[in-house]
């Protein structure tokens, strides 16, 4: 199996260092239609963070930021109402729950950075704390699609008997009956 990712030279490990190289990992994750669709907008998300996060550090003016957020939210909700639209599969997994719940506080949390936010700076989102929140929750995004992957993998390997041909599957079956008398 090999990784979507590059290796870190000084560690041996898979690693992403920006919201781009996030971008790339998700887009190359392609296990099926559900699985790229949401890999694609998570790439949307990531961009829209990555670009607040650049303006940030720029210029923390009111009416730069908060139309940046305001876009962020309206993404999110899209996403969001993508990842609630996935099939029972993707809910089945333990991890959606988790991506579904970090959702929700990240866009809890841009409302709440929204209507704080009063006079000319935006001061009230440290760029930390933003930056924070959202590879938290872009992070939940990736372990739920790998998860999800390694799922289908499992599912599409799990039963032996089905890759078996016809006369080995019988000599299973009369083996197995004999075993239950």
């Amino acid at each position: 199996m090999t990784s979507r990712l590059t290796i870190d030279p000084s560690t041996q490990l898979p690693s992403i260092n920006t919201f781009g190289d996030l971008s790339h990992f998700l887009r190359s994750a392609v296990a099926d239609e559900e699985a790229q669709q949401l890999g694609e907008s998570m790439s949307i998300l990531a961009s829209h963070i990555e670009a607040i996060v650049a303006g940030h550090k720029l210029n923390t003016e009111r009416s730069y930021i908060a139309p940046l957020l305001m876009d962020l939210m309206t993404i999110l909700r899209e996403h969001r109402a993508l990842v609630i639209g996935l099939s029972p599969a993707w809910r089945g997994l333990y991890e959606y729950a988790s991506y579904l719940a970090a959702l929700n506080n990240f866009r809890l949390m841009l409302g709440n950075w929204l209507l704080e936010g009063k006079g000319k700076k935006m001061e009230v989102i440290a760029g930390a704390d933003f930056e924070l929140v959202a590879w938290r929750t872009l992070g939940e995004g990736m372990l739920l699609v790998d998860m999800y992957d390694q799922w289908r993998g499992q599912e599409q390997q799990e039963s032996g008997l089905a890759a078996l041909e016809d006369p080995r599957l019988q000599r299973a079956r009369n083996w197995w009956n004999k075993l239950r008398g």
